[in-house]
């Protein structure tokens, strides 16, 4: 189907006698023109010709949210700031005590060497609230919450587009305040928010200088230390779980998109309030939550005051990234662990470092110590099957072992099966 076949279709005219042969191209432009403007007249007597009015009882945004208009070269857009005190506390800790957290504990976390030699009052916390979760272009990022530490207190500053047409105003004025930072904190930003932020800034052919920045993004290793115990991992849940942070009236994610439409259509500010005040506080527990991952990182917590399966992920995490140095010391406190699956957990991965640095009688003992504990440990029996075989030749006690484990063959997968029983059947030729 040509153009013209659905420009006639859209404008709803009947086709002209003697259609589909050819004009002459001018004319044929002409009459383009002229099927385009009556589309776009249909379209104007279709949108709202102007900004919707306030209900007349509807509240100020001013009065409902501390903030002012800020007036910029590329237009206004409504901005609040706050200052959270250093010794106001936050959950569990003073203000003061969140801005200085462990920066090479950081550059451990997101494996970026250069964040060590960078300081927190560098960084530019980030969290947005939009339209709808889906990430596309139609997906508005209609406020923007930024927070960094000033000495020992926390600014929180939130840019808020009144409506679509201030966005532009927002995002520059967001590039000139990341343009004096070094990097940037989120929660799930690196999937989701510095995106969007990316696609906003392209169709406002705006720079965009969040490009490239070193980025901590506190939910992947959120997810490797705290998944274990928790329902799920939202910042919300780690707040009131591991931060000590109560919300009261808090509301919920999903309502905020709706929210927002409220307020384009009714201009009350109420509908804004509790948002902003939601993404104050994802912006300040960002700041808490980098703080007590990186006090693990660096062992400055006291283990009578952390989880003990909190430990023992991070310290699987730090065997993981090659740092045997770090891991050993939380390992070895964690074997005498009160908690039965979090000491069996630590004694299987010390038993793999002191196997490494063929540290064999500590190794047996734990495996020893894993078997009487659980006759049918696959892992236990096999580690000791093998270190019987392979070091001390002692066939015998490897063939037993092994057989242990096959006489209960129904607890056992069927790879395990396959396994063990071709480890026996080497043992028996040996034996021979």
């Amino acid at each position: 189907m040509s153009l013209k076949d659905r420009l006639t279709r859209l404008v709803g005219e009947a086709p002209k006698p003697g259609e589909g042969k050819a004009y002459p191209r001018q004319d044929t432009i002409r009459e383009l023109r002229a099927r385009i403007d009556t589309i776009m007249n249909r379209r104007e007597r279709i949108l709202p010709s102007k900004t919707p009015e306030a209900r007349r009882d509807a509240l100020p945004l001013e009065h409902a949210v501390a903030g002012e208009e800020v007036q910029t070269q590329h237009g206004t857009f409504f901005m609040s700031r706050n200052i959270i005190d250093a010794g106001d506390f936050y959950g569990y800790s003073r203000v003061r005590d969140l801005a200085c957290p462990s920066m090479p504990a950081a550059a451990f976390l997101t494996g970026h060497r250069p964040f060590v030699d960078m300081l927190i009052t560098d960084g530019l916390f980030l969290d947005t609230e939009t339209t709808g979760l889906s990430g596309g272009t139609g997906t508005f990022p209609f406020l923007i919450g930024l927070g960094w530490f000033e000495n020992d207190s926390f600014v929180t500053c939130q840019l808020l587009s009144r409506d679509f047409s201030e966005e532009v105003a927002a995002l520059r004025y967001l590039s000139e305040l990341a343009s004096g930072r070094q990097f940037l904190v989120t929660f799930n930003g690196k999937a989701y928010d510095i995106n969007l932020l990316a696609t906003r800034f392209i169709l406002n052919r705006s720079h965009d200088r969040l490009a490239g920045m070193p980025h901590i993004d506190l939910l992947h290793p959120s997810r490797r230390i705290f998944a274990h115990r928790l329902e799920n991992t939202r910042l919300s849940t780690i707040e009131s779980q591991i931060l000590g942070v109560r919300r009261e009236g808090d509301v919920p994610g999903f309502e905020i998109p709706q929210r927002y439409f409220d307020w384009l259509r009714q201009r009350d500010g109420m509908f804004l309030k509790d948002v902003f005040e939601h993404n104050r506080m994802d912006i300040i527990s960002m700041a808490s939550l980098l703080k007590h991952l990186t006090d693990l990182v660096e062992n400055t917590v006291e283990i009578e005051n952390c989880h003990h399966g909190d430990l023992l992920k991070l310290a699987m995490f730090l065997h993981e990234r090659g740092d045997a140095a770090r891991s050993l010391p939380v390992f070895e406190l964690l074997v005498a662990s009160p908690h039965p699956d979090v000491a069996a957990g630590a004694r299987r991965s010390l038993s793999i470092i002191y196997k490494k640095m063929r540290r064999w009688d500590d190794a047996v003992h734990l495996w020893q110590i894993l078997a009487d504990d659980q006759p049918h440990d696959i892992f236990a029996i096999e580690e000791l099957a093998k270190f019987y075989e392979h070091q001390t030749r002692e066939l015998e006690k490897a063939l037993q072992l092994v057989r242990r484990l096959l006489d209960h063959a129904p607890h056992l997968s069927q790879a395990a099966c396959i396994s063990l029983e071709y480890r026996y059947q080497r043992l028996l030729k040996k034996l021979s």
